[in-house]
């Protein structure tokens, strides 16, 4: 795999891939809901506020829709100063922007990193609605947690509580095929949201994004990134995320065409993505994006 895409100034062959960025989402607290924009600052860690939040148990540990499918239920709303979270049957709260308390240590996957407890009143909110005893923590913006090096290969992609890398691309057409899939066996479709993507691409065909090696999006200064490595799946696209309860029939139709045999067989959709150029830049809705084609 190479690692790098050209750069703006570099006399590359033409792009094999001509798109536009459809839809930008924004994760502030990870596994509640998104926030969908017109348009996001891309910085080294993905877009901004992007998983800067997370909820831990009392050990420490974090915790998603995975084992509490209420947490999609929780819709945060991005404002000038602060975060409000509203949940069914709450009263709003309000994370503000520049605000922590205490240093405290948290585990992600297997990474360990500091990061900062919001406070009593967050931890009862979450605790309140998800029936577990629970803390709300910050990302600590002066730690590095690094990607995994064996896909981003020569590049060091920093992220915050993301599972694992800065940004998750997905496709219209990926998410129309899997819908044409679910209607032929008499099911409902679903929304772009269970896959929970940060920029989602219009104008290619189905899966495109497993097949890019490099993606420019233009701009005054052109945002460079590099697709690395395909999304696994769990059973959290099969969490409804307007009634926050889970089902099946997403992962049982994706098993029959999206399973990964160089991944031993893990289902997959859309590509983790690093950035390589752009830091500073705004996404917009309506970008042109050109791309060039994986030959590994």
């Amino acid at each position: 795999m190479s690692s790098s895409a050209p750069s703006a100034s570099s006399t590359a062959a033409p792009a094999e891939v001509h798109a536009h960025i459809a839809r930008l989402f924004v994760y502030p607290v990870k596994s509640c809901a998104g926030v969908e924009v017109r348009e996001a600052l891309l910085t080294d860690t993905g877009l901004d506020l992007d998983r800067a939040w997370m909820v831990v148990d009392e050990a420490g540990e974090f915790v998603t829709q995975r084992e509490l499918p209420r947490m999609a239920l929780v819709r945060p709303q991005i404002r000038l100063s602060d975060v409000v979270l509203r949940a069914p049957g709450m009263l709003p709260l309000h994370l503000q922007i520049d605000t922590v308390e205490e240093p405290v240590r948290v585990r992600v996957w297997d990474d360990e990193v500091p990061a900062y407890d919001m406070g009593a009143v967050a931890a009862q909110w979450f605790s309140d609605f998800l029936g577990r005893r629970l803390r709300l923590v910050r990302f600590d913006p002066e730690h590095r947690r690094l990607s995994d090096r064996r896909w981003t290969g020569d590049v060091e992609a920093t992220n915050q509580f993301s599972d694992g890398f800065p940004l998750l691309l997905a496709s219209e057409a990926s998410l129309d095929l899997l819908n044409e899939r679910l209607a032929a066996g008499g099911l409902e479709p679903v929304g772009i949201e269970r896959f929970r993507p940060n920029l989602v691409l219009a104008g290619v065909e189905p899966h495109v994004e497993d097949r890019l090696e490099w993606l420019r999006i233009a701009g005054d200064d052109p945002v460079e990134l590099l697709p690395v490595k395909p999304c696994t799946r769990c059973t959290i696209p099969d969490v409804d995320p307007a009634t926050g309860e889970a089902g099946t029939a997403v992962g049982d139709t994706l098993q029959a065409y999206r399973r990964n045999e160089r991944l031993n067989g893990a289902v997959c959709f859309g590509m983790n993505a690093i950035v390589r150029a752009g830091e500073g830049q705004w996404l917009r809705v309506g970008q042109a994006v050109e791309g060039g084609w994986r030959f590994d």
